[in-house]
């Protein structure tokens, strides 16, 4: 794993930002991959995410506010850089109130923010029929956690972080890889594809 697991977030994070720039408020009512969740849902999250990680890194309350879901978004990401570029950040424990009472050590609970966001990334990405390439730091890490993660009786449970995993092929790139373990269908698309006639 990448010894500078704060530049690699900071890039993974970063790589979101561009996506959201053009969105128009007609746009906030497409689908995305995540079940139930049109566009406004996720960056609604997403934000929401980045301001409780900033909140948990820096020790600081931070108010959640979503006047407008795109300047918000951008915002809230800089905040959690911000506050994960502290000096001494990698020494501290996060406590993560969505993810139950106990802390994190710092390097585990940046991680856990980094893989999100490389797949938050694509969520947005394919919501919006747009290209995606996750910075290769970012996309080893989050890899490697993708292998690591069991697959098992949890992944089946209401609002579980991730579906079962799917079946990966020999030839999977590395960003197809990580989606299908975390259970992500990467041919998903928000455009619906022509069916093919059948003889």
């Amino acid at each position: 794993m990448p010894t500078n697991l704060i530049a690699a977030n900071a890039a993974a994070v970063r790589a979101t930002v561009p996506l959201t720039t053009d969105i128009s408020p007609a746009d906030l009512t497409r689908p995305t991959p995540c079940a139930g969740w049109d566009l406004r849902t996720l960056l609604a999250h997403m934000t929401s995410e980045h301001r409780s990680f900033a909140a948990a890194a820096s020790g600081q309350a931070i108010p959640e506010r979503f006047p407008d879901p795109v300047r918000d978004y951008a915002a809230a990401c800089d905040l959690v850089l911000t506050a994960f570029a502290a000096p001494d950040v990698l020494n501290r424990e996060f406590t993560l109130t969505q993810l139950g009472p106990q802390p994190f050590p710092a390097r585990q609970a940046i991680t856990f923010h980094l893989v999100d966001y490389v797949i938050h990334g694509w969520d947005l990405a394919r919501s919006l029929d747009a290209a995606y390439i996750p910075d290769p730091a970012a996309m080893a890490i989050t890899l490697s956690v993708a292998r690591a993660i069991p697959t098992d009786a949890n992944r089946e449970a209401p609002n579980a972080p991730f579906a079962p995993a799917l079946p990966v092929p020999p030839d999977a790139d590395p960003l197809t890889e990580a989606l299908l373990l975390l259970g992500r269908n990467p041919a998903w698309s928000a455009t619906p594809q022509p069916s093919t006639p059948t003889t």
